[in-house]
């Protein structure tokens, strides 16, 4: 029998933010940040699946220095055929503190509900998966939902919650949730070595301290 394909696609901003607020609570989910993303949902799946691919949608940071560490770990990642990475854009944007009015300069993650709106609809339209897994507590992306309810009732769109992150106007569009909370189990079961050699030949380490 033929298995399910099944496509994930994966708000990193979101997820990376649910993990540091959980890592917050309990220190030892930090060590999480060096995920193997292809792994970790391979084994979200059944034996009546097959993970196609994993779209990981993110952006440039601005600190050199957590720049530097999401590099490693997309590095890490794109090791594996079926890790896919999309970036966005991180913009500047400038806010008026009305306590001492001084302008304070913030940073704001663009295009990434738009991004996985467009390339869901575009896999369901060409018939590219047969189940939607989509990773993210922003209501945004119903829109998209409810496009390829009538594209194609039938597909199959579940969201699976970063750690302490919730939508229930998107868990109620979809066929069903997770909270990944709760499996931290497979999140162990998944990390990336300590030292990771890529094609080039160049090793490179798991980041010591992760913020």
């Amino acid at each position: 029998m033929e298995k399910q394909k099944v496509i994930v696609y994966v708000d990193g901003f979101n997820f990376y933010y649910g993990l540091k607020s959980i890592s917050s609570k309990d220190n030892k989910w930090k060590k999480f940040y060096w995920l193997d993303i292809v792994a970790f949902f391979e084994k979200m799946l059944n034996d009546k699946q097959e993970l196609i691919e994993v779209n990981y949608y993110s952006a440039r940071l601005h600190d050199d220095a957590a720049s530097k560490r999401q590099d490693l770990f997309f590095s890490a990642n794109k090791l594996n055929p079926k890790f896919r990475l999309v970036l966005g854009k991180y913009l500047k944007k400038d806010i008026l503190c009305n306590y001492c009015k001084n302008t304070i300069h913030s940073y704001e993650e663009k295009e990434t509900d738009v991004r996985i709106a467009t390339q869901i609809i575009n896999d369901v339209y060409k018939n590219r998966c047969d189940i939607i897994i989509i990773v993210s507590a922003d209501s945004d992306i119903i829109t998209a939902v409810e496009l390829i309810r009538e594209i194609n009732p039938a597909h199959k769109i579940f969201v699976y919650f970063p750690p302490l992150r919730h939508s229930v106007s998107l868990s109620n569009s979809c066929d069903g949730e997770r909270k990944l909370s709760d499996y931290k189990a497979r999140f162990n079961q998944s990390m990336l070595p300590d030292n990771v050699t890529l094609l080039n030949g160049t090793i490179i380490s798991r980041p010591n301290n992760r913020e």
